[in-house]
């Protein structure tokens, strides 16, 4: 067997931004095009699952088609890492995206000629998900390549940002779209987004860290050298393991509050579509909020941060059913906690991880949370079957609170983010 030791420590974000350049056109113009085509992503993810909400009303139609969109992502991603790592982030961002516009174009016709099942609604998810695998990391670590490391905070908090918009408006543009429009054409809106988000892709270059083809190794090996970077690190392994936790009893209300609405507050695709945006109101204000504190060390308000979220959204299901405004509150609060939470966190590894290595550390990441979410919606099913969904959302909140907050029980984990003496 042979040993795979942990790179050499490295400047995490060395600077490839030449003086003078024009970089905050390029970024403008890509990061522009990618909020375009999250947009579009939200807007669909909303579309599909209001439609298997109000076509079957099942828990586990809901469930299998959360897993279809995460376990291909969670499989995938420690490829994906490697090659952008190792190959044009560029190339690979595009390729994904038109995969997945093509994907959407065969459901389109299939809605539109009528004859669209859910196995073919799960089909076209497991596909995007898959390329989900090759362009997050390619995205993730094109980041730091695109700005001067000091204007990395504020690339972080400005993309945060911009996530919470794309929450604000995703879901009430999906329940208008949806209440004017055959699915089919719905669904377009997606394809004409995924376009925008490749066209600066295809005259901008992403600047990438160049590895000569003899200093290159294997893709296992170096797979592995971005495991080692992980395993050596205390408080990053159990960092990447209290998130795994988190995701495992959190997710499935992601995926299920179209259920809750309908079942529980008797709402309709209009309140789904209200709740959503307050929740993205939220982290708007909590994105702000945190920006403007510039907390020194990440880890409290990360740990804070995700227990608050989980507890709110606890909350959210303990509301009586005519108080459906008061639940929108909870869940608007639960956003605005959880993105308190995440900024930090997205600063403290994009901050700490080299560059070079940033593909494969963070696809280890998304593969831990991605592979988490679909065991805790098989688990949710039967659960949630058998107590009904409020009371699953009650039960969710309170271990997530709980999972998050055992953090604080961690040494390694409190000092993260402190320099090491």
């Amino acid at each position: 067997m042979t040993c795979v030791s942990p790179p050499a420590p490295a400047s995490p974000t060395a600077s490839t931004i030449a003086p003078g350049s024009p970089w905050k056109l390029r970024y403008g113009l890509i990061f522009a095009g990618q909020s375009l085509s999250l947009l579009g992503s939200a807007l669909t993810q909303f579309v599909l699952l209001w439609w298997i909400t109000d076509t079957t009303g099942d828990i586990s139609a809901l469930a299998t088609a959360g897993i279809a969109a995460l376990l291909p992502q969670a499989v995938l991603s420690p490829l994906g890492g490697t090659l952008a790592d190792r190959y044009s982030r560029r190339l690979l961002m595009i390729c994904a995206d038109l995969v997945s516009a093509l994907c959407m174009v065969v459901l389109i016709a299939l809605f539109l000629s009528d004859s669209v099942a859910l196995w073919q609604v799960y089909t076209m998810l497991t596909v995007r998900s898959a390329m989900q695998a090759f362009q997050a990391p390619a995205a993730g670590a094109s980041v730091a390549m695109l700005v001067p490391p000091g204007f990395l905070p504020r690339a972080v908090g400005l993309s945060q940002t911009v996530q919470a918009l794309m929450t604000v408006a995703a879901a009430p543009l999906g329940a208008l779209a949806i209440s004017i429009l055959p699915m089919g054409w719905a669904l377009g809106i997606d394809v004409g987004t995924a376009l925008l988000g490749i066209v600066p892709l295809l005259f901008l270059r992403i600047p990438q860290p160049r590895v000569a083809r003899e200093d290159r190794q294997g893709l296992w090996r170096e797979f592995r050298t971005g495991l080692a970077v992980v395993t050596s690190n205390p408080g990053l392994l159990r960092l990447y393991l209290l998130l795994g936790g988190v995701v495992l009893v959190i997710m499935p209300a992601f995926t299920l509050v179209p259920l809750l609405v309908k079942e529980y507050f008797g709402g309709g695709a209009p309140q789904v579509g209200f709740m959503e945006a307050m929740a993205g109101v939220g982290m708007i204000a909590g994105g702000m909020f945190v920006t403007a504190i510039a907390p020194r060390h990440g880890m409290p308000w990360v740990l804070l941060g995700f227990g608050a979220s989980c507890a709110t959204l606890a909350l959210t299901a303990l509301v009586p059913p005519t108080l459906f405004g008061v639940a929108v509150f909870w869940w608007g609060l639960s956003g605005a906690a959880f993105i308190a939470g995440n900024t930090p966190l997205t600063t403290l590894l994009q901050s700490t991880i080299p560059n070079h290595l940033q593909g494969r550390v963070l696809s280890l990441l998304n593969m831990v949370m991605a592979l988490a979410a679909p065991v805790g919606l098989a688990l949710a099913t039967p659960l949630g079957e058998a107590i009904g969904v409020r009371w699953l959302f009650v039960a969710m909140g309170v271990a997530g609170t709980l999972v998050s907050l055992s953090g604080f029980l961690s040494p390694a984990l409190r000092k993260l983010d402190r320099p090491q003496k």
